[in-house]
């Protein structure tokens, strides 16, 4: 049931809450906010709270900068801890236009026109991310706080402690959590949500990334959701789970054929491996995210599908007799460094466009893509993924269906911004550099 502002103002006087923060999100993920006080919440959920936009990444230019922050009332939550002896609560907000219009560059917004797309269809489409990050002892050095493996469990290890904090506060808050485990790579863990509606989960996301954090933080220590901060060990990834439903109905599963997929959920697969190359930018968007998507670090670079092969780009989890509602495509490319209302309003992009158009779908591989070679691949047509920013922004920079996905303003914003990352990148002399050529040339 929809809260209410009388339900909000009840909640708040029951728990001595004395800060409400308001959060939104700029166009690279980042999430950006305000504080305000008991006295000017009643006004705040009347008429919004005016800020200016000028100084937000992606948002406007300075002779167009008032943007008005309207609280959504169903988002409310109450921090489960204190924060300076007070009790603070959050809100997101939908951000909009003076005059009451939604505005452009609002990635929430940009979110929500994607998802009506689907809903003019009967259709809710669901996601389940799974988030992969490292703890370390400081923001300085990749220094890890244990040398674990992928499902190492220990009472004593820092990690451990850590991650179960963690999920403690997310299911306090009111973000319910799958499972949670320890991943491949040293001090690398994962904490996986269940599946929500996407524009649900985007917010979730948004809590999962800053709660994983502030809990480190408080601990004196730092977690990272950086794709790749150490190398020669595993990089951050995001897996992204992913149904359509019609009511209780999930339209991607289908009996009969080997992995119970209907024709819509094999158009939709085709959608995302036709336009992958073209997203990229929006779900692994760094320098860094390039340096995860390579050979022999489990994630995916090749585009090609198939079901227990965890070299594919999308794998189909094994179908459970009696579980139809479970049925769902899994993509490995993202990172959890992404900004999540722009990744999923780009897989769902993607995959009604497959569907409308009715993409056939290739063959499955279900080899090992990591060891086959140059031959073999390209006799299975089997096409990379963009190997860097630059062919990521080229890939993006052609796509009409990108454009259309994100709208204008925030598809050129997103361009130019990671064209001038990608000079200060090109430009930069690293150590490699020093160490490897100036003692020799």
């Amino acid at each position: 049931m929809a809260l209410t502002k009388d339900d909000i103002l009840k909640q708040i006087k029951k728990n001595g809450v004395k800060y409400i923060r308001l959060w939104f999100t700029d166009i690279l993920g980042q999430l950006k906010g305000m504080s305000i006080t008991l006295s000017e919440i009643e006004n705040v959920l009347d008429s919004g709270q005016g800020f200016d936009g000028s100084s937000i990444e992606g948002f406007v230019r300075i002779e167009e900068s008032d943007l008005m922050a309207w609280p959504d009332l169903d988002t409310f939550r109450i921090f489960p801890w204190d924060m300076g002896g007070e009790k603070v609560a959050m809100m997101f907000c939908d951000i909009k236009n003076p005059d009451g219009t939604p505005y452009d560059g609002d990635p929430r917004y940009c979110l929500r026109k994607n998802l009506e797309k689907a809903t003019k269809l009967g259709l809710t489409f669901y996601v389940g991310p799974e988030l992969e990050y490292f703890y370390f002892r400081d923001n300085k050095n990749p220094d890890g706080m244990d040398t674990g493996g992928y499902l190492d469990y220990s009472t004593v290890d820092d990690g451990v402690r850590l991650r179960k904090k963690t999920v403690k506060f997310l299911e306090q808050i009111g973000v319910p959590v799958e499972c949670s485990h320890h991943e491949v790579a040293h001090s690398q863990h994962e904490i996986d949500l269940q599946y929500q509606d996407a524009l649900r989960m985007a917010d979730y996301v948004q809590i999962y990334r800053l709660i994983v954090k502030e809990v480190a933080q408080h601990d004196g220590c730092y977690a990272t959701f950086m794709p790749k901060p150490i190398f020669g060990q595993n990089g951050n990834g995001m897996h992204v789970h992913q149904s359509l439903f019609k009511g209780d109905k999930n339209i991607f599963f289908a009996p009969g054929n080997d992995y119970n997929l209907s024709d819509d959920a094999k158009y939709y697969i085709a959608g995302l491996l036709r336009h992958v190359k073209e997203f990229a930018l929006v779900t692994n968007q760094w320098v860094n995210s390039y340096k995860r998507l390579v050979p022999g670090y489990e994630a995916p670079c090749y585009i090609s599908w198939g079901r227990r092969n965890r070299s594919s780009l999308i794998r189909v989890p094994m179908y459970r007799v009696g579980k139809e509602k479970a049925t769902r495509i899994e993509l490995r490319s993202p990172d959890p460094a992404c900004n999540p209302y722009l990744a999923f309003s780009v897989m769902l992009a993607s995959g009604l466009k497959g569907m409308r158009e009715k993409y056939e779908l290739s063959d499955p591989v279900e080899e090992n893509i990591f060891r086959m070679t140059a031959e073999e691949k390209e006799s299975l047509n089997i096409n990379v993924l963009p190997k860097n920013l630059l062919d990521a922004i080229w890939s993006a920079e052609e796509s009409e269906l990108m454009k259309e996905a994100l709208g204008d303003h925030i598809f050129s914003s997103l361009i130019a911004n990671k064209k001038v990352e990608w000079d200060d990148y090109r430009t930069h002399v690293s150590r490699y550099e020093l160490d490897k050529y100036l003692p020799m040339l």
